[in-house]
């Protein structure tokens, strides 16, 4: 890859419990403090669409699904070392608890609204991650146009402002979704792992999944530009897993 290179870090929860979407608070604040240690400067995706320059490494911070361990713990770490982050928020769901595919057990409790109008006076950016948590690919066109839609409009309801950028529940979103996403938002991020390049498709932006890199050593040398090693050993494994898991989800 050449030019300038965006790591954009995928987080759900900062909390004990969820599986592979959680991180301990105590990791996550190692994690954050490493990337300032490192120098690497933390962006926005407003600034990587913005077409000023880019630093040659930077991170942009996402956070799907609204927790409100990310009001209770992960804000309060990024505010100190002023790190703006996205949180992309399932509007259904604002206020109450997860309640789609995957949840943990007990399900984990989401932001309401007026916590979410005060973050975003400190700084914390909001996009869009659809009404009700569903699959998009497995939708009929015309309510893939109503997550779209009602998402954004009730984000700009209360928040003053409609969301730019959005998050497909579950990082899925076929060729087709992803053009109806870009009809109403300026940039979508999956769940492709990878970093990103300033010429990426802006509606199918690779992020890293930081579950893979809580080890803090492995962190420490992918923020100095050693990790490519281990990025491509992961996404080989997920290959593998995916063209082993493909032929049972035929069937299903």
């Amino acid at each position: 890859m050449t030019g300038p290179i965006i790591d954009i870090l995928m987080y759900h929860s900062i909390s004990g419990h969820g599986g592979a979407t959680a991180i301990a608070p105590e990791v996550f604040a190692a994690q954050m403090r490493a990337i300032a240690g490192a120098g690497v400067p933390v962006v926005t995706l407003d600034d990587y669409c913005g077409g000023g320059a880019l630093p040659a490494r930077s991170v942009i911070i996402t956070f799907d699904d609204g927790f409100q361990d990310f009001a209770d713990v992960a804000w309060p770490v990024m505010r100190e070392l002023r790190f703006r982050p996205i949180v992309y928020l399932p509007t259904n769901y604002i206020g109450g608890h997860e309640g789609w595919r995957g949840v943990a057990s007990p399900p984990r409790k989401l932001m309401g609204w007026d916590t979410i109008r005060r973050l975003q006076a400190e700084g914390v950016i909001f996009g869009s991650h659809t009404e009700s948590h569903p699959d998009l690919d497995a939708l009929a066109p015309e309510t893939v146009e109503v997550e779209l839609t009602r998402s954004r409009d009730r984000i700009a309801a209360e928040l003053g402002a409609a969301p730019r950028h959005f998050a497909p529940p579950y990082g899925i979103a076929n060729p087709g979704v992803r053009a109806r996403i870009a009809q109403h938002y300026g940039t979508s991020v999956g769940t492709r792992l990878g970093s990103a390049g300033a010429a990426e498709d802006r509606h199918d932006l690779p992020r890293l999944e930081m579950f893979y890199y809580t080890d803090p050593a492995r962190w420490r040398a992918h923020l100095a530009g050693r990790g490519g090693g281990y990025l491509a050993l992961r996404r080989t494994l997920r290959a593998v897993r995916g063209s082993v898991l493909k032929p049972w989800r035929s069937l299903m």
